[in-house]
């Protein structure tokens, strides 16, 4: 592979947005390792390739799949690029797709069969399922304004639960209370992120939940979001599943206003893609939050 086609690649995977999938899965980990002391590097390893593959897929099959019936084409700023500048074929990215799903599954079985998790491929199922389906024909569930509900169960409860009960085990309830903020912030990520494409969106038929909603009510969801994510913390310092060190979120509040003054007052909406960034750093201030409030 020659740098031009790693980078290619890099491009498709869509790097930065991999913390998404970091947060959750040591959260778990951690979370698993303060109750039952329990560390299994092994297993935690597993289950890391595993979710950074699927989070991999997901991506791939998104360009792909929007690709074949134009949604990322014209002044869409949405995916990674890769097909419509001719870096990489759509052909050659659905082999890549059906290779890390080949992947992926060997690492699942060896997971629930190797482990004697046999329950767990019921989890371990839906996320694959969900992966493939999100904009793949013909459910294409991301159409239709259900991609933040599936994105945040998948990578709240699912990879949080998920990883504790591969540490540990079994399931834990708690570990399923922790997810909660988890999951609306990585659900809150891919709405923001839908933000910038919902005229083109709307062209291309794709009703997300930001087009179903429209501009003016989808700026209020996005407040709602943060009010939801840091209630939820909160509620779980106060329940103590999290020690007072979880209230190191607040230090996500200054940005978190900036970014709600910068959405009011942005007349073009294409322009908010710039200001990702500022949603990804929150989720990364409060998954460390989170963090904290396990180990501390």
């Amino acid at each position: 592979m020659n740098k031009d086609n790693l980078k290619a690649w890099l491009q498709a995977s869509r790097l930065p947005f991999f913390v998404a999938t970091f947060i959750p899965l040591f959260i778990g980990w951690f979370l698993a390792i303060r109750q039952t002391g329990q560390i299994n590097p092994v297993r935690f390893t597993l289950v890391l390739i595993a979710s950074l593959i699927v989070h991999l897929i997901t991506n791939l099959a998104n360009d792909y799949f929007d690709h074949s019936v134009g949604t990322d084409a014209g002044k869409s700023i949405g995916g990674s690029r890769v097909i419509q500048e001719g870096k990489i074929s759509p052909e050659v990215m659905l082999k890549v797709i059906v290779i890390l799903y080949a992947i992926a599954f060997v690492i699942s079985v060896v997971i629930v069969l190797g482990f004697q998790l046999y329950l767990l491929a019921i989890p371990v199922l839906f996320a694959a399922f969900s992966s493939y389906c999100y904009v793949a024909p013909p459910i294409r569930y991301g159409y239709h304004g259900l991609g933040e509900l599936f994105v945040g169960i998948n990578m709240g409860p699912i990879m949080v639960a998920g990883t504790y009960w591969v540490i540990a085990g079994q399931p834990s309830c708690l570990s399923a209370l922790v997810s909660i903020p988890v999951g609306l912030m990585v659900a809150l990520i891919l709405f923001y992120q839908s933000l910038p494409d919902m005229q083109t969106d709307l062209a291309a038929k794709k009703y997300t939940l930001a087009v179903k909603l429209g501009e003016k009510n989808a700026l209020y969801v996005l407040i709602l979001f943060f009010i939801f994510i840091y209630l939820s913390i909160s509620a779980l310092i106060i329940i103590k599943a999290l020690s007072l060190f979880g209230l190191l979120f607040c230090f996500s509040i200054p940005l978190c206003i900036k970014l709600i003054r910068i959405v009011f007052t942005t007349e073009d909406f294409l322009l908010l893609d710039q200001y990702g960034k500022y949603v990804r750093i929150i989720y990364f201030i409060c998954g460390l939050a989170i963090i904290a409030g396990i180990l501390l």
